[in-house]
């Protein structure tokens, strides 16, 4: 019987140090997770943070845009600075593709900042570009979206373009639907 005794005794004391070594691994296992949860939620916030700073800066950097153009939008002699168009253009017409620019800014800006999806940018530029000086201004600054190759400017340069050509091509008077709104990819 003392045999049987020592042998369960040690079976039991096997048993307890191999518990005891899950139990162990068990709280490790858990111990990591928890650090490694923590770690994933540190980084959503840098990156929520991050992306909060980029519009912060965006909205900042439209601000200096508009307050720039309303200057030269102002002051002639200003003006002439931002005449950098292909064709000479009267105090006037300048005048005018500054406010143009400006409008067109601040649409981009909407976008690039999140208040509008790329669906809602296209609608509005679509309203905005029945106006004959804004497509003028469109055409006049076809030179300087040219050097914006391969940016998200660029792309949707390119996508107000299709939808002029697509409203100059249309048979219809009902302009607001000519063309489809893109989606977001």
């Amino acid at each position: 019987m003392g045999t049987k005794s020592v042998g369960l005794r040690r079976f039991q004391s096997v048993t307890a140090a191999g518990l005891g070594m899950v139990a162990g691994v068990i709280a490790a296992v858990t111990a990591q997770r928890n650090a490694s949860d923590a770690i994933n939620r540190r980084l959503e916030r840098l990156e929520e943070q991050a992306g909060n700073q980029q519009r912060a800066n965006l909205a900042m950097q439209q601000r200096q845009h508009w307050e720039l153009l309303s200057k030269a939008i102002d002051d002639p002699e200003l003006a002439e600075v931002l005449d950098y168009f292909e064709e000479p253009v009267s105090a006037q017409k300048r005048r005018q593709y500054l406010f143009a620019n400006a409008q067109y800014t601040n649409l981009l800006c909407y976008y690039r900042i999140g208040n509008i999806p790329l669906d809602e940018f296209f609608m509005h530029a679509r309203g905005m570009f029945q106006n004959p000086h804004m497509r003028d201004y469109w055409e006049a600054t076809r030179p300087q979206r040219a050097s914006l190759r391969g940016t998200e400017e660029a792309k949707l340069g390119e996508m107000i373009d299709d939808l002029l050509s697509q409203l100059d091509e249309a048979d219809t008077d009902e302009w607001w639907v000519v063309g489809t709104p893109p989606t977001e990819t």
